[in-house]
């Protein structure tokens, strides 16, 4: 199909260069033939005297005349010369045949039509799941709506997260807010409340999600969400340094790693990055992670390695890791930290199995333990 279209595109221009020349030369034929006529319009001017057809006088006010055109035809030739040149004729047969040929040359030397079509058919793809998924949630919200007793509180849940990876807040934000009207409301379901309602105002913490962070806090105090989305809100406000402090308090209180530290510690060192506060490490908080990542010294050997060579030494380092926990199978702080290398790689099956096991060690564990969701949520969220 790529070639037809060159074809045909090609065959286009060197028949407009063509018409162009045969156009240029007949204009210039005319022109050419231009003195001529007026040579043979002042000899029947000479013949029409000498029969006495014409007067002396009508005779110099025609030849006047003649002669005035004689002389725009000349004025005209030197401002805009038509006669084509055999130079020119030839450099313009040359480019009728030249171009097309250099650009299908070029084409086939650069262009890979096959990419283009790989492009159109990863979108195609991915419009059609987007589709399928668009209609799916569609059909779920169809079913909550028309369920005689309200829908599932899981179903509603599923509709709002569905919704915040879509994109679409508003949504996300009316089915979490149906949740949160019920008695069984949790305090996670007020927190990601506040997440969706934060995310419509793109970032900005409004009175309704500072409303709705407060409850999860009067739910469980201990909830992280509380914490990050309260510091937001002080930030905003133009108390970093009290938004700050409630992060460091935050970290300082935990008894062991847990994965949401992770978050806080980014926040601090965002927050006082712009006050002035020295950068933590999460090792400040959870020194028994201390010795089971990459020292500071992998860390600048890395930087230096190649492409090829730094790969292979993330995947020494995630196999080491995988490797002690096959001998100390019951540190649930290891199975979340390798969840997250193997999901980083691309490693979907590597992940859900790691997450698996961190299930099974948080079924025990307190539902305040936010370890208890983030391992349901990893695992729902690779098997989709």
């Amino acid at each position: 199909m790529i070639w037809s279209v060159i074809a045909v595109l090609a065959l286009g221009s060197m028949g407009i260069l063509a018409l162009s020349l045969r156009a240029k030369t007949e204009l210039n034929n005319q022109a050419d033939s231009s003195p001529a006529i007026f040579a043979d319009q002042l000899a029947e001017l000479d013949r029409d005297v000498a029969r006495g057809v014409v007067s002396a006088t009508d005779a110099d006010a025609a030849r006047i005349e003649i002669k005035k055109n004689i002389l725009r035809q000349a004025q005209k030739d030197q401002s805009g010369p038509l006669v084509s040149t055999r130079g020119s004729r030839i450099a313009l047969w040359i480019a009728i045949t030249f171009v097309p040929v250099a650009a299908v040359g070029y084409y086939s030397q650069f262009g890979n039509p096959a990419l283009s079509r790989v492009a159109v058919a990863e979108q195609r793809q991915a419009r059609e799941e987007n589709a399928r998924i668009v209609a799916l949630t569609e059909q779920l919200k169809t079913r909550l709506e028309t369920d005689a007793e309200g829908g599932p509180s899981d179903g509603w849940m599923l509709l709002g997260q569905t919704y915040m990876r879509l994109g679409r807040f508003g949504d996300a934000a009316a089915a979490f807010q149906i949740v949160s009207k019920r008695e069984e409301a949790t305090s996670a379901v007020f927190s990601m409340l506040t997440e969706a309602l934060v995310a419509q105002e793109n970032g900005i913490m409004t009175s309704a999600a500072e409303a709705a962070i407060n409850e999860a806090a009067a739910r469980d105090p201990s909830n992280p969400a509380v914490t990050y989305y309260r510091a937001l809100a002080l930030q905003q406000a133009g108390r970093s340094a009290a938004a700050h402090d409630l992060v460091m308090a935050r970290l300082d209180a935990a008894d062991g790693y847990y994965p949401w530290m992770d978050t806080l510690v980014a926040q601090a060192n965002r927050i006082g990055d712009g006050i002035g506060r020295d950068p933590i490490s999460l090792a400040r908080f959870a020194p028994m992670l201390a010795g089971r990542g990459p020292s500071a010294e992998d860390v600048t050997a890395a930087q230096e390695m190649s492409q090829e060579d730094r790969a292979a030494f993330i995947q020494s380092m995630v196999q080491g890791l995988a490797d002690r926990l096959k001998d100390e199978p019951d540190d649930l702080d290891g199975w979340f930290q390798l969840g997250r290398a193997y999901s980083v790689l691309g490693n979907a099956e590597g992940a859900k199995d790691a997450y698996k096991n961190a299930a099974a060690l948080s079924a025990d564990l307190p539902q305040t333990d936010p370890r208890k969701a983030i391992a349901a949520q990893a695992l729902e969220s690779l098997s989709q």
